[in-house]
Order: structure tokens, then sequence, then C-alpha cells
């Protein structure tokens, strides 16, 4: 745990959750170490696709809002244990071809000096819903 900043705390990760929700990518990255890594929920790789450091880890970040325009993570739960923690969500969005993402899914969190360490990402497969209307 943190020698001392304050520890990361449920409160934290719900608005880590909000500043995703927002779209406000200065305030995610406030929430992040600077050697952070994050591990997405697919990609070629094993663990998805893995990012590592601030510059890889933003750019990533914004391309998850760039796929899916109106990305939110909703009906959040977060949990934390020490240096360790987990939130839990329904993720929505539209994907390109106008088709309606609903799937749940959960981050898993390592925590370091107050920090967000590494995120790690874990989502359902599910195939998108017709467009609406």
């Amino acid at each position: 745990m943190s020698s001392g900043s304050p520890p990361v705390t449920e409160l934290t990760l719900a608005a880590f959750s909000d500043a995703w929700n927002r779209h406000d990518i200065d305030a995610l990255m406030s929430f992040v170490s600077d050697d952070c890594v994050f591990d997405t929920a697919a990609g070629e790789q094993v663990c998805g696709t893995h990012y590592v450091g601030t510059a890889a880890v933003r750019k990533a970040f914004v391309s998850a809002w760039e796929a899916v325009p109106d990305a939110q993570w909703r009906n959040a739960v977060h949990h934390v244990a020490g240096d360790f923690g987990v939130s839990q969500w329904t993720f929505t969005g539209t994907a390109a071809d106008g088709g309606r993402i609903e799937v749940d899914g959960v981050d898993l969190f390592t925590f370091r000096d107050g920090k967000i360490q590494r995120k790690n990402v874990f989502r359902k497969a599910r195939p998108n819903l017709p467009a609406a209307g």
C-alpha cells in the first residue's frame, strides 16, 4: 500500500468510472501511475492488447471512445482490498455498423502509491443487438 499517498478506495474507482463516462482523458490519466499498464478485453495477445506507460495508455483509452463514441460503463460497483480492486459494470454503446452493444464486464486493478498501476479488462463476448429504430 501507499507510503505517503492516500490509498485508492471505492470512491476513487467511482470517480475513475465517472471520468470514463464523461470521456475525460485528462481526469482519467490523473488516476494512473507514470508506469501504468492497460490490458484490453480484445487483441491478439493472451492478455488482449498490452499497453505500458502514460503515452500508450492515454492513446488506448482515447481509442475506446473513437471506436464507440457513445460508450458508457453503467451500473458500476467497485470493491477495494489493499492494493487490489475490482469494478463491475455493463458496457453500452453503438458499434460502427449501428448495432447496439450491451455486455457485462469487470476491470481488475492493481494500485501503488495511491494510483492505478494496472487496469486489466475482462468483458463478456456477446453479438451486438440490432440497430435501434
